[in-house]
């Protein structure tokens, strides 16, 4: 069935842009320029994508508002701002992921399929997923990139576990020493071995470290996710 998506963006360009992109998916959109348009439309939805700051309102607040009518509506946010403290904050109020404009029409088409379909890879470039709202181990997604096969699955997670600490130690003096380079090498290295032994947090974590560097903000989140991983 063709998902049914609620689109929030006030500049006509980049609305019209994600409108088009979004319908190739293919999905049925229903756009809004405001919180006011977007409150207007009484129908529920597969999803909505909303605009970190609208003309009357943040993107929080609406996100808010929708789910008092439909608890459960997944919810992408987006903005043109790469402030790892506002992508923290929005992941807070309950996004699933954070999509930094401009994007492409792929990455955003990834993005939604992400959070529409378990099976979909993580997005990689121009997204910031939201660890906190993901398993620690995604067995759906690791089995469809070992085409479904559990004992390789298991045997590759038991390898993946043995080398996590080194990894992470290596990580973790890069950036002590404000190595930006040797840290994204390895941070590179993590996020596409947990993507394919479904260590879902800990990629989403590596990920949000790796592009927000040199801030460290995103520290924490990946220490956390190292932690619940290797538990």
């Amino acid at each position: 069935m063709t998902p049914r998506i609620l689109l929030v963006e006030d500049d006509p360009t980049t609305h019209e842009f994600m409108r088009l992109a979004l319908e190739a998916l293919p999905a049925t959109v229903l756009g809004a320029r405001s919180q006011a348009e977007a409150l207007a439309v009484a129908q529920t939805f597969d999803l909505c994508l909303v605009d970190a700051n609208l003309p009357d309102g943040r993107g929080e607040e609406l996100l808010g508002r929708l789910r008092a009518r439909q608890p459960q509506l997944p919810a992408l946010a987006h903005t043109a701002d790469h402030s790892p403290a506002l992508h923290a904050a929005l992941c807070a109020s309950g996004f699933a992921a954070v999509v930094v404009k401009p994007v492409t029409a792929a990455a955003l088409g990834q993005a939604v399929r992400s959070v529409l379909a378990p099976d979909t890879p993580l997005p990689q470039a121009a997204v910031r997923v939201c660890s906190d709202d993901l398993p620690v181990w995604d067995d759906a997604r690791a089995l469809v990139a070992l085409g479904g096969n559990p004992a390789h699955l298991q045997s590759l997670r038991g390898l993946f576990l043995q080398e996590l600490d080194g990894q992470a130690a290596a990580i973790n003096a890069a950036l002590a020493a404000g190595d930006w380079a040797g840290a994204h090498q390895q941070l590179h290295r993590l996020r596409a071995s947990s993507g394919l032994v479904g260590a879902a947090r800990l990629q989403a974590a590596a990920q949000t470290l790796d592009t927000s560097l040199p801030d460290l903000s995103g520290q924490a989140e990946f220490h956390a996710a190292w932690q619940r991983t290797r538990s």
